[in-house]
């Protein structure tokens, strides 16, 4: 298998892609139609942009451009099912409602932040150290601590594949594993190719969340404090680091073959069967037309199959 370096997520009732700085969200709009827009994604470094370039510091600035043209995508997705009726606006009304919805983004995404970082990072630390008084070894607390960390993770990805609108998502987001994986695979993208392609990746978000949890350990053992406020702030302050590590290893991971690496990979693969799920052939013609918009799949596979007959 050839890594195509292409990734995306899922959006409601759609698929989005990305190849470099290009990226495209197509849409099963109500009506049934296929909608596709393709656009040029600006990285928030801006003129810095060498900073997405640089390994280790560059997982940091991905991740953000990841939740920001993810947060656009889903916005973008969502206003072919709102339930209000369409109005014909000016255009410098529609410049106040873009700016609003700029905000409003903007604010959803701290917040998640703020959210995830107390569930997911301190939370476990406090759970953790109600312990002490039976487990005297801080090293014994910390793997507890991390043990509660993951339990946590799988039993809210696990809590949200029970709503029906997130069944709906992981479907789109099994479809856009799949068409990825026929491509990788040297497939020629089609519904029949797709679907029987594998719903899990290496490369993908699940297992990138599954990385950063267990890296934040690892860096835990050689960090320590005295204090309770100082381990909080510790286990804050380490995000960046452990987002740029964890990047490093899930894009090794993602292009490698070495078994090795392969069974490190298993455990993120093994999660993503609660965040995937096989879509039906509509929700893979949507991810298809999102590939095709970014993609040139026929190129990659005349390239793939020289690779193999050269090897």
């Amino acid at each position: 298998m050839r890594s195509s370096n292409i990734g995306g997520q899922a959006v409601l009732e759609g698929v989005m892609m990305k190849n470099q700085d290009v990226y495209a969200v197509s849409v099963r709009k109500p009506d049934g139609e296929i909608e596709t827009m393709k656009d040029t994604f600006e990285s928030v470094t801006g003129k810095w942009k060498k900073l997405t370039q640089i390994p280790f510091i560059r997982g940091v600035f991905n991740f953000i451009d990841s939740l920001v043209l993810g947060m656009k995508t889903l916005t973008w997705s969502s206003s072919f099912f709102e339930e209000e009726e369409k109005v014909v606006k000016s255009e410098e009304e529609a410049r106040k409602e873009q700016k609003k919805e700029n905000i409003f983004m903007g604010i959803t995404m701290i917040l998640s932040f703020v959210l995830a970082i107390g569930l997911f990072m301190v939370l476990p630390y406090f759970l953790s150290d109600l312990l002490k008084r039976w487990v005297k070894s801080y090293t014994v607390r910390l793997i507890i601590e991390g043990i509660i960390r993951i339990a946590i993770f799988v039993g809210y990805v696990a809590g949200l594949s029970l709503m029906e609108d997130i069944k709906r998502l992981y479907q789109y987001h099994g479809a856009e594993h799949k068409c990825i994986n026929c491509v990788e695979s040297g497939l020629p993208l089609t519904v029949e190719n797709v679907r029987k392609s594998s719903k899990e990746h290496k490369r993908c978000g699940t297992s990138f969340m599954l990385f950063v949890m267990i890296v934040g350990i690892v860096l835990l053992f050689f960090v320590k404090a005295e204090s309770v406020i100082m381990r909080v702030v510790i286990r804050i302050a380490l995000l960046p680091v452990i987002a740029g590590i964890s990047y490093e290893l899930i894009k090794w991971a993602g292009r490698s073959t070495n078994p090795v690496v392969c069974m490190l990979s298993k455990p993120g693969l093994w999660l993503q069967h609660l965040t995937t799920k096989e879509p039906d052939d509509s929700m893979i013609e949507v991810a298809i037309a999102s590939v095709e918009a970014v993609f040139d799949w026929k190129e990659f596979l005349r390239t793939y199959h020289n690779y193999q007959e050269e090897g």
